[in-house]
């Protein structure tokens, strides 16, 4: 059974359409307007081997926290809507990842219960991005827990995010973002032994 899943969410401050496939190699493709943001997201395509297609725009003349939180918002109610019943998943996942100076831990629970832990100890300075051909602009890191808390609660995961040493807030948030994917592609991977099983006691997630 294929693991894909198509949402699309419009309001008056967003225009968002994903595809996710759960099952797939980790491509891509976007139409994204905010440079890091559309990097964290292909790096976590990669890294959980996801196939990820998104599509989006948004009042950033107003701020980021739209975008980036709507976003995560999508991706989340993807994975809840490809995932079904989760008959057969692992359920939880974790994954300690480094990257140069930086340390970061995610362990999830695909228990249908949202709550999300998140400590980046990012210092708040935004990351400037120079698109090519386009105007600069600073990216808000403070959106990066909004993206996380709205993917927790759409999918209904238990989701715990940290970081546990680091200096350079772009590793801090790009091993944030690896860690969690890989967490994600455990906690989806698929059991043999109990692939006609719901992995709770209560018999349904």
């Amino acid at each position: 059974m294929e693991r894909i899943a198509e949402i699309e969410r419009k309001t008056k401050e967003t225009d968002i359409i994903i595809k996710l496939n759960i099952d797939g190699t980790g491509t891509t493709k976007f139409e994204y307007p905010l440079g890091f943001m559309s990097h964290m997201l292909n790096t976590f395509a990669r890294h959980g081997l996801f196939d990820l297609e998104i599509k989006a725009k948004g009042d950033l003349e107003v701020d980021q926290h739209h975008l980036v939180e709507d976003t995560g918002i999508v991706l989340g109610q993807c994975f809840a809507k490809a995932l079904g019943d989760k008959r057969g998943i692992n359920r939880n996942g974790s994954c300690l990842f480094p990257m140069d100076e930086c340390l970061s831990r995610a362990v999830v629970d695909l228990s249908g219960r949202s709550f999300i832990y998140f400590d980046a100890q990012l210092t708040g300075a935004p990351i400037l991005s120079s698109p090519e051909g386009e105007k600069s602009y600073e990216f808000q890191t403070n959106t990066i827990e909004d993206f996380w808390q709205g993917f927790a609660n759409a999918a209904e995961c238990n989701l715990h995010l940290e970081i546990l040493r680091g200096r350079s807030d772009h590793h801090k948030i790009e091993a944030m973002f690896k860690a969690a994917a890989r967490a994600l592609r455990a906690a989806c991977g698929v059991d043999e032994r109990a692939k006609d099983i719901i992995p709770s006691t209560k018999g349904k997630i």
